[in-house]
């Protein structure tokens, strides 16, 4: 069954609610954006949405940016918004191999969204317990092997790891105090990951 891959990103205690949090917010998001090895391959438009309260609630900016994107741009509108109950997402695209008749390497969409301490994001964990960043990676068929097409396990290979160089990078950039890669189920992606490479594991398709 198709699901999604994610990885949560908790931030020290110190500085998340220190008080200049809200500032600091936006520079860690910047960090990753700058490290986020984004498409430079034809793709559909990038989309900066700002949001405040809680995720049910109308944007209060939702822009579109052709690409390649200026990640100045992007910054400066995000510096616009500031607060503890306020979220900025960043929908846009990076390069990973697919499979559609052939092999191709084509962009991918991703979602890398920062929460102020006072947005609910709407999962089960209490807004004090919620991830202060998230990457949604997209369905995790991206990065589960594909025994039954040739090829199939060395590019999704290259997949994985760049998820794996991503979660790397920010961990050397950022004051991380806790991270977990893990599917929209709750499931553990390392451990499916290695159900899918034991021996006799049934063969599986998109």
């Amino acid at each position: 069954m198709t699901d999604r891959l994610f990885l949560s990103i908790w931030l020290e205690r110190q500085s998340r609610l220190a008080p200049q949090g809200p500032k600091k917010r936006l520079r860690y998001l910047e960090q990753v954006l700058r490290l986020f090895p984004l498409s430079q391959r034809g793709q559909p438009q990038t989309i900066v949405t700002i949001r405040a309260l809680d995720v049910t609630e109308p944007p209060l900016l939702e822009r579109p940016f052709n690409a390649p994107i200026d990640l100045e741009q992007v910054i400066e509108t995000l510096q616009d918004y500031t607060g503890a109950d306020v979220a900025y997402e960043v929908e846009t695209y990076w390069d990973l191999w697919q499979f559609d008749q052939d092999w191709a390497l084509a962009p991918s969409r991703v979602l890398l969204s920062c929460f102020g301490p006072e947005f609910d994001n709407g999962t089960e964990r209490g807004s004090s317990e919620q991830e202060d960043l998230q990457v949604d990676f997209g369905v995790d068929s991206h990065y589960l092997p594909r025994l039954d097409v040739p090829g199939g396990a060395k590019l999704i290979e290259s997949n994985v790891r760049s998820v794996l160089r991503l979660v790397h990078d920010i961990e050397n950039a950022l004051p991380v105090e806790k991270r977990l890669l893990e599917t929209e189920s709750g499931g553990n992606f390392a451990e499916r990951l290695q159900q899918e490479l034991e021996p006799g594991a049934s063969r599986r398709t998109m």
